[in-house]
């Protein structure tokens, strides 16, 4: 494997479609290895690339990165002609790494804890980052109505690939509530080429019945 080549580790059933939007929004070419649940993703081979034995997994220049949230990040400031993420001088990026970190952490920690039945008693929300489940949807609804067309207004970023995702799948399986301004949101989102290729390119890996 060349350094300068990306290899995009990944399964249809996974948090790899999140990834796998954000490299068809740059736009550059990628090698993508599916991994299996079970044997593929605990083999010793891919232990090696990511030890927590899960996808997705990126390999570039050498060096590994997981975690889609941070996959996103990296590969818009490694292909910054794609214009996904703002400059460090630029006021965006304030905005911008808010709402990537806050999906990545309140986000994820509030629904799957909502989903598992485990969210704290009122008087011990304190206790956990995101507070409640209640707070984080209120907020998380707020970024959504306030996206005109995106997050950073007029200009598409990787937070819109990642928070995006995060609204999208929790729509789908009911995770996160079906608002308007979710819809709304999303479904500007789904009119994207570039997610429309991603999601016809994993459709095209799943498990096919019979």
């Amino acid at each position: 494997m060349a350094d300068s080549e990306l290899v995009f580790h990944t399964n249809p059933m996974s948090r790899g479609r999140i990834v796998r939007w954000m490299l068809e929004e740059l736009g550059v070419e990628y090698r993508a290895v599916v991994q299996e649940y079970g044997k593929g993703m605990k083999s010793p081979e891919y232990l090696a690339v990511n030890p927590m034995g899960k996808v997705p997994a990126l390999q570039h220049r050498g060096i590994v990165v997981t975690e889609a949230a941070a996959i996103c990040a990296y590969l818009a400031d490694a292909f910054p002609q794609a214009g996904l993420a703002p400059a460090p001088d630029d006021p965006l990026r304030g905005p911008y790494l808010r709402w990537m970190f806050f999906a990545a952490g309140p986000v994820e920690a509030a629904v799957t804890a909502n989903a598992l039945g485990q969210l704290p008693p009122p008087e011990k929300a304190g206790f956990v980052g995101y507070g409640s489940y209640d707070q984080v949807i209120h907020a998380l609804e707020q970024a959504a109505a306030s996206a005109s067309p995106w997050l950073l207004g007029e200009r598409f970023s990787a937070a819109d690939v990642y928070v995006g995702s995060q609204v999208d799948f929790g729509r789908a399986f009911k995770s996160i509530p079906d608002r308007p301004a979710f819809t709304a949101w999303a479904e500007r989102l789904r009119g994207r080429e570039a997610y429309q290729r991603a999601r016809a390119r994993d459709d095209a890996l799943m498990p096919q019945p019979g």
